[in-house]
Parts: C-alpha cells; structure tokens; sequence
C-alpha cells in the first residue's frame, strides 16, 4: 500500500516562500506520477503541480505557475513543491497524490493521497 506523508506546511506571510514535502513510501512499483492539489474552505480541491516521476517533468496550474517548482528526489522518494511570491489565495490545506499506473492530469482519478498540510498566507 502507497503511503504519502506531507510536512512543511505553516504560516508565512504574503511574499514569503514554504517548501512542502512529500515522502513516498509502501510502492512496490514507482508511481507514475504524484501531484500536488490544495483545497481552500468551501472550494473544490484543484491541482497544483505535478511531476512524472521517471522522467522528473513537471507541469504547472496557470496559478502558480512561475512561483511553484516541483522536483523529486529518488535516493529519499520525496517530492517537493517550493512556492515563492505567495498570496492569501494560495492558503488552503495542500495534498500529495500519487497515481500509480494512470493518467496524470488533475481532473484523473489518484489512487493514493496523503493527510495535507496547512498553508496559510496572511495579508
């Protein structure tokens, strides 16, 4: 069973930086992709990034993109979102996913999810 455990979440005020992590662990066979999704109170939860992790591209929402960069380290199977520049609209509690073999685009079906970490950015 693919476990998914994120930290790095917290408090920061807008225009700071956080770097999330995500540590991948229980696969037998690497997962295809993993992403990052967030959800704000009272709002759908939407994809942030992802990375295929045999070939470490990336893909961005148009809402971060320029501000996020997502990259993996295989030797410690953990995936990492920085994010800079941050807005109050990027608070919301921020998920890692993992799609095992499947189709990588948000609106897919992951089949594995971690508990979330808190983001908050204050004005």
């Amino acid at each position: 069973q693919v476990q998914l455990v994120e930290s790095g979440g917290g408090s920061v005020q807008a225009g700071g930086s956080l770097k999330l992590s995500c540590a991948v662990s229980g696969y037998t066979s690497r997962p295809n992709c993993v992403a990052w999704f967030r959800q704000a109170p009272g709002k759908p939860r939407d994809g942030v990034a992802r990375i295929f992790t045999s070939s470490g591209n990336p893909y961005y929402a148009n809402s971060v993109r320029g501000r996020a960069t997502i990259t993996q380290n295989n030797a410690k199977d953990t995936v990492y979102l920085q994010m800079g520049s941050l807005k109050p609209e990027d608070s919301g509690v921020y998920y890692c996913a993992a799609n095992a073999p499947g189709n990588c685009n948000f609106g897919s079906v992951y089949d594995y999810w971690g508990q979330g970490t808190q983001v908050t950015v204050s004005s």
